[in-house]
């Protein structure tokens, strides 16, 4: 046959062409296919951090609640611990664990705003897309808000380190100078007081300059006894340290007494009076309670006795 008869004839054939999908994945295998497994790496990076960190937090936060603290957290340890009644009361474990959960979830949320911000940046190097107009655009707003939110951030910081130095907790007594009376809330910006007189006081934390707490570890009765000048002394010293000794004796008073109360001897010289001063150490928050009692069988043995003719004490909170 005449191979011009057949057009196909010696003809020939060479690869075929490439299609046009494989040609734009190849051409475009850096957007589609590289940036996209760059961003989950991120995200379940980021992820992962943040569910160990949170892990680990917990942890320590579920170990301090229950007693055992971690040496990375002996701040919080319970200076007021070291006494049994405050753990047959509750108020040590209680005290404890809300200590423990503020600031574990403070440490969570701290956590997690890093983790985010360092992936949130990571992704923008990924697209890379310029940091510089975003670093200055939050510099300028980070500059803004520290203006008009610094009172802010110094209360919070004051009330991570007043709860990390364990310096009161709900149930304490305190004075702050601006107000004295039991705390019944503390949180990381105010604490809020209950006065004798009923009055809710809430105080800034960033504004407490000094705390005297009443509550930790004891509390110390001091009772200053004066008696007329011309009166015997001694039998006044003798009569003061009978009802103190009374008083440790009495089965009803003794949970509330940590030691025998102790006549100290003249405080005081006057020219019309003569200051005794009997001390008592006591359990935290029963020293007006004692004192009063106390008051009262001072003035019923020194009238029988025949000795002193009055009887004063500190000015302290009924």
């Amino acid at each position: 046959m005449d191979p011009s008869a057949n057009p196909l004839a010696g003809t020939v054939t060479g690869p075929p062409e490439p299609a046009a999908l494989p040609a734009y994945w190849h051409e475009h295998a850096g957007l589609l296919i590289t940036k996209p497994l760059q961003l989950l790496a991120i995200l379940l990076v980021a992820l992962v951090l943040r569910a160990l960190a949170h892990r680990w937090i917990n942890r320590l936060s579920t170990a301090t609640a229950a007693g055992r603290v971690p040496a990375i957290l002996s701040p919080l340890t319970d200076r007021a611990g070291v006494l049994p009644f405050w753990e047959s009361a509750g108020l040590v474990s209680e005290r404890r664990k809300q200590r423990a959960d503020t600031i574990a979830s403070v440490l969570r949320s701290a956590v997690s705003l890093l983790i985010f911000i360092t992936a949130f940046l990571l992704v923008l190097q990924v697209f890379e897309i310029s940091l510089a107009p975003f670093v200055a655009g939050t510099s300028l707003v980070g500059v803004a808000l520290g203006f008009g939110a610094q009172n802010i951030v110094k209360d919070f910081l004051a009330g991570m380190f007043m709860m990390l130095e364990d310096q009161y907790g709900v149930g304490d007594v305190i004075d702050v100078k601006e107000a004295t009376g039991t705390v019944e809330a503390v949180g990381l910006r105010t604490t809020r007081l209950r006065d004798v007189e009923g009055v809710a006081w809430y105080v800034r934390n960033g504004e407490i300059i000094r705390v005297g707490n009443m509550s930790q570890q004891y509390a110390q009765v001091v009772l200053d006894v004066p008696v007329g000048i011309g009166q015997d002394v001694p039998a006044a010293l003798a009569v003061i340290a009978e009802a103190g000794a009374e008083l440790y004796a009495d089965e009803r008073w003794l949970p509330s007494l940590l030691a025998e109360p102790e006549v100290l001897g003249i405080e005081q010289l006057g020219r019309d009076q003569t200051v005794l001063r009997l001390v008592a150490r006591v359990k935290p928050l029963e020293q007006w309670r004692v004192a009063r009692e106390l008051r009262a069988r001072i003035r019923s043995k020194l009238d029988n006795a025949g000795v002193g003719h009055a009887l004063a004490g500190p000015d302290q909170p009924e």
